[in-house]
């Protein structure tokens, strides 16, 4: 496995300073630990931690099935199947077994550990908690089998496995990190570990508002969407039930219920110092929506070195090397001939429709302006928005003398409207397809078919009903490879757009037919007429290398985060007394 070093340690675990954990971490093609841009996002940043040698070790869960295989038939239906794989026999061992009291019981947890090797050989742990262990109760043996799987019992013993396993885990291995970064809410309850930690042998139920605070001084916490369904809650009840008496009593007297439930939200704001949102406007979206807290904002990225293309990668090692510890030089591409750009990026979109015609049996046309629009398929991102009306699409394709668009995207398995979209675009391309309109719908979203669409489509479609797009990060993977996006004016597109530059925006109308018909009108009236000038269209696919290439990676978010959050020149504490609270329409009942 390429992507990781599976020796022991060259180095001393305890000297690092950083733990970030995460549900999900995108860590090789071949591991299906993530399911979509959180996982993603926390791979790209470990990879771009590797490069610069930041002090981090990593934690998340083993996910022996993974999230899920999806399978289309011929009218879209999904079904899902597992993807199994055996830690035993891919990854070593950390070495160590803990226990965590959960459930009235101790539950046994080992790790496995995955190591990300940086361009100059700095490596950053990363350690798999896994209840497959001999001496659990069958049920508990599969506690860290399913990604995002089973009902809220299940998911609230995964998330207590993942916070306090994993600070049980990290003290058992020497390590008393001076940070611990909780990206999204599912490890909040390392903050109750930690507690513990602080307190020693005194019971929780002692703990007071100083023991709480030097908690916080430990702790940063991102969240990533204002979508309901990305803040996991639960009932007292089972709180009670998993957690245990006195933690369950802790959290209720410290003021980390919401609405009478457990939310792990909270739970995370309660206990940290620094909070931010991933993209400017996210920040401003969260701050409204917990006016108690201050929130910060640090814009998403990705990793240049992982989703830039191969010949894009040959062609700024030779003219730019210095891109690979500094993406900044991405804009040093202006010194490349914008004619040198197109031809790369074509490479890319003949391997595309390689990889299509192989899949499907359909072929595309390389000359024929393409669309592509692939992300989790929930109903907020309207992927059937570009889709509104599809006599003018028609219209609009024979115009242009050929149209291809190309969907891609898993719904989770329990989303029955999500599913029901992906049913919808199937029915507009069984009615809607011409010999100038193309519209394929492709299985099986992951990585390889992710980092082949951001890098060979013309155009990245984005279409979120604002404000729940948080960030998104397919867009800034494609503006790398020299796409232009086409999209909604929400989380880092407002940021990253410039119009007829970098690409064009869908004003936000708050009616889909009226947006809809923006959308058309871009394509139609803006987008069209560059591409058919070869010159004018080379020279955009230049700029988006340049400007959001340089400014939208991971590299550049790290070292805010490093600077602004892990070690600020002076602590930021998340509670105020008097919040400045921005004025932005946001729905006051997205978290009720």
């Amino acid at each position: 496995m390429t992507d990781a070093q599976l020796s022991g340690p060259a180095f001393d675990l305890t000297a690092r300073q950083i733990a970030y954990f995460s549900m999900e971490i995108a860590l090789a093609k071949a591991l299906p630990t993530y399911s979509g841009g959180l996982g993603m996002l926390a791979g790209d940043t470990l990879r771009s931690a590797a490069d610069t040698g930041a002090p981090i070790v990593a934690v998340s869960l083993a996910h022996r099935r993974g999230y899920f295989q999806q399978h289309l038939d011929a009218v879209g239906q999904q079904t899902e199947s597992d993807v199994v794989w055996s830690p035993e026999t891919t990854l070593p061992s950390a070495g160590v077994t803990i226990s965590v009291a959960m459930q009235g019981r101790e539950v046994l947890v080992r790790a496995w550990r995955f190591d990300v090797v940086g361009t100059s050989g700095h490596v950053i742990p990363v350690f798999l908690l896994d209840t497959d262990v001999e001496g659990n109760e069958p049920w508990d043996r599969t506690l860290t089998d399913h990604l995002y799987g089973g009902d809220t019992y299940y998911r609230l013993c995964q998330e207590t496995i993942l916070g306090l396993g994993g600070i049980a885990l990290l003290h058992a291995l020497g390590m008393t990190p001076e940070v611990c970064h909780m990206n999204e809410g599912h490890a909040a309850l390392l903050s109750i570990g930690l507690l513990e930690a602080q307190l020693g042998n005194t019971p929780l139920r002692d703990a007071t508002e100083a023991d709480i605070k030097v908690v916080q001084q430990q702790c940063i916490f991102t969240t990533h969407t204002p979508v309901p369904a990305g803040h996991d809650q639960f009932g007292v009840d089972q709180m009670y039930a998993v957690l245990g008496h006195d933690r369950a009593a802790a959290i209720e007297r410290l003021g980390c219920l919401h609405n009478g439930l457990m939310n792990m939200t909270y739970i995370a704001l309660r206990f940290s110092r620094y909070v931010n949102g991933v993209a400017m406007q996210h920040g401003k979206v969260s701050q409204q929506m917990f006016p108690e807290y201050t929130v910060h904002a640090i814009t998403n990225g990705v990793h240049a070195a992982t989703w830039l293309s191969q010949p894009f990668q040959q062609l700024l090692d030779k003219e730019v090397p210095a891109w690979r510890h500094d993406n900044q030089y991405f804009r040093s591409v202006y010194g490349i001939p914008s004619a040198t750009i197109a031809e790369i990026h074509h490479l890319g979109k003949q391997r595309l429709f390689a990889t299509i015609k192989e899949r499907t049996g359909v072929e595309l046309d390389p000359s024929v302006l393409t669309l592509g629009f692939a992300r989790r398929v929930a109903t907020y991102k309207r992927v059937s928005l570009l889709l509104e009306d599809p006599a003018r699409l028609a219209k609009i394709a024979k115009k242009l003398g050929g149209l291809q668009i190309i969907f891609a995207g898993k719904a989770h398995p329990a989303d029955k409207a999500g599913k029901g979209l992906i049913r919808d675009v199937f029915a507009a391309a069984a009615k809607g397809n011409t010999a100038k309109l193309r519209i394929i719908y492709l299985e099986n979203y992951d990585w390889e078919l992710g980092e082949q669409l951001t890098q060979g489509v013309d155009v990245w479609v984005n279409t979120p009903l604002r404000p729940y797009e948080a960030s998104g990060t397919s867009g800034m993977k494609a503006a790398l490879n020299g796409v232009p996006s086409l999209s909604v004016l929400d989380g880092w597109w407002i940021e990253g757009c410039a119009e007829n530059i970098t690409g064009w925006a869908i004003e936000d109308l708050d009616n889909e037919v009226h947006e809809a018909a923006v959308l058309y009108n871009k394509l139609e009236n803006s987008i069209a007429p560059m591409y058919a000038n070869k010159a004018a269209w080379a020279q955009m696919q230049r700029h988006c290398i340049a400007i959001n290439g340089a400014f939208f990676n991971t590299h550049r978010m790290l070292g805010q985060y490093v600077s602004n959050a892990y070690f600020p020149a002076s602590a930021s504490v998340a509670v105020t007394d008097q919040p400045q609270t921005p004025e932005i329409e946001t729905p006051q009942s997205v978290l009720a």
